[in-house]
């Protein structure tokens, strides 16, 4: 018998490879961190050291977040920023989040990534970009470590507050020189850029209304130079776009091309009012974008072009976005809302390609494929021979589930979203039976409601 394997066998099999074959009744076998081999049911595995039945389950890639804020896991529907949008919201939230500390962000982040996991997601970007009272990066890596998740900590950062007529409170921005330094140390110390790297540092500056364009132009330099990846919000609601054009006289699109920020290492978050044009110029550079549906109907922002933009070949992963503004961290509800958001834009969308609605197998492949190709990674993201073993598996034979029998796949994303069953990370189960190996869900929700009301009451 080979050692350390585990066979995956019963399952209905999406594979989201370069074929998006399907096996009913199929199985995946892993050894060490890899895919070995996956077959149907008509094909022998071999034995195994350990071999668990999927039955009635669908199995999947891990699903891959491309976007979110971790720290607002403590400020979910806040009164004062529930009907507000982007910029409002941003105003009524500054001042709680001011009083993070270290603590409440490696809480917060365990608990986003709990959150992640049991919805079927192996792979996760992070965007923390503020740093109050000794925070640091390091605290949420050494937080994701624990809960054996696959990580990109995004460096972000905030430089120009309200005095240099930024968003942020002055108290929440820091220097652009010890920015770039501490994102500098940040790569050194954990950044892997080797196969199946489960930790990457991404330089993230956060946003065009909140650092300089200097600040833009040097993180860009500082990427390039650690071959490292580049992540901002761009072009999300009209307010950031009138911004854009008031202060430094562009679109969005055309400020971001100025400095360096497209190519195949950049995606911006949301980019709802990317115009034409900018749709254009992302396609030509295989720039990416992270859509975020929840949050950009939840803060009005619109709805993403997301059709336009693949049809222009610009990368597209989907992004949960902070718990303040979905308020939730599940990837396959995340998944279910990107393909009706789609279908409600084809009453409107002038783009004849984009008319067409958007099916619950595309819908998956955004969330699996097209995550890990706006990560910029080839090794996850689909079920193949020598890709990560990062798998996922949906039980579709209960309540929910009844009469959905006829197309196992598209149930998952028609019905109810549900929690994984099993989660696969690297080869390792963070997830058996719907529960939580890596840490315990209730006393991490006991610690964590404790921060919020610290962090809320001041």
């Amino acid at each position: 018998m080979t050692p350390g394997t585990t066979l995956l066998r019963n399952a209905h099999i999406v594979t989201m490879d370069d074929t998006r074959q399907e096996f009913p009744g199929g199985w995946v076998r892993v050894s060490g961190n890899g895919i070995e081999a996956v077959g149907g049911r008509e094909d022998d595995p071999g034995p195994a050291d350990e071999t668990i039945d999927l039955s009635g389950h669908v199995l999947l890639p891990g699903l891959v977040n491309t976007h979110h804020h971790m720290f607002q896991t403590l400020t979910r529907v806040i009164p004062a920023a529930q009907d507000a949008s982007l910029f409002g919201w941003l105003q009524a939230l500054y001042p709680i989040w001011s009083r993070l500390t270290p603590e409440m962000i490696r809480v917060s982040t365990r608990t986003a990534m709990a959150e992640l996991l049991l919805s079927g997601c192996t792979t996760t970007s992070d965007h923390l970009y503020l740093f109050p009272n000794g925070a640091t990066l390091d605290d949420q890596i050494e937080a994701a470590d624990a809960m054996g998740m696959r990580f990109h900590a995004a460096r972000g950062a905030m430089s120009v507050g309200e005095s240099k007529g930024g968003l942020p409170p002055d108290s929440l921005v820091e220097d652009e020189a010890a920015i770039l330094r501490d994102t500098q140390r940040q790569i050194e110390r954990w950044h892997d850029p080797s196969r199946y790297a489960m930790r990457r540092v991404v330089v993230a500056p956060c946003s065009p209304f909140s650092v300089s364009t200097d600040l833009m132009r040097e993180a860009a330099n500082l990427a390039r130079a650690t071959g490292t990846t580049l992540h901002t919000h761009l072009a999300e609601n009209d307010s950031d776009v009138d911004y854009s054009r008031e202060v430094f006289g562009r679109t969005p699109a055309e400020y971001a091309e100025d400095l360096g920020w497209v190519g195949p290492d950049v995606w911006h978050a949301h980019c709802v009012k990317l115009d034409p044009n900018g749709i254009t110029r992302f396609g030509a550079t295989c720039t990416g974008v992270a859509h975020c549906p929840c949050s950009n109907m939840r803060l009005g922002s619109g709805i993403a072009p997301v059709q336009s933009m693949q049809s222009a070949g610009i990368r597209v992963g989907l992004g949960v976005d902070g718990s303040a503004s979905n308020d939730s961290s599940h990837m396959l509800a995340e998944a279910r809302q990107a393909m009706l958001l789609a279908r409600v834009r084809t009453s409107f969308e002038p783009d004849p390609e984009a008319r067409r609605f958007m099916t619950a197998r595309e819908t998956l492949a955004l969330a699996t494929r097209g995550g890990a190709a706006t990560l910029g990674r080839d090794d996850i993201g689909a079920i193949a021979p020598d890709m990560a073993a990062d798998l996922v598996a949906f039980d579709i034979s209960g309540l929910d589930h009844t009469g959905a029998q006829s197309d196992p796949v598209a149930a998952l994303v028609f019905c109810t979203p549900g929690r994984a069953a099993l989660t696969m990370v690297n080869g390792r189960i963070v997830v058996r039976n719907g529960e939580l190996l890596s840490t315990d869900e209730h006393r991490l929700t006991e610690t964590h409601n404790r921060l919020a009301q610290t962090l809320l009451t001041g």
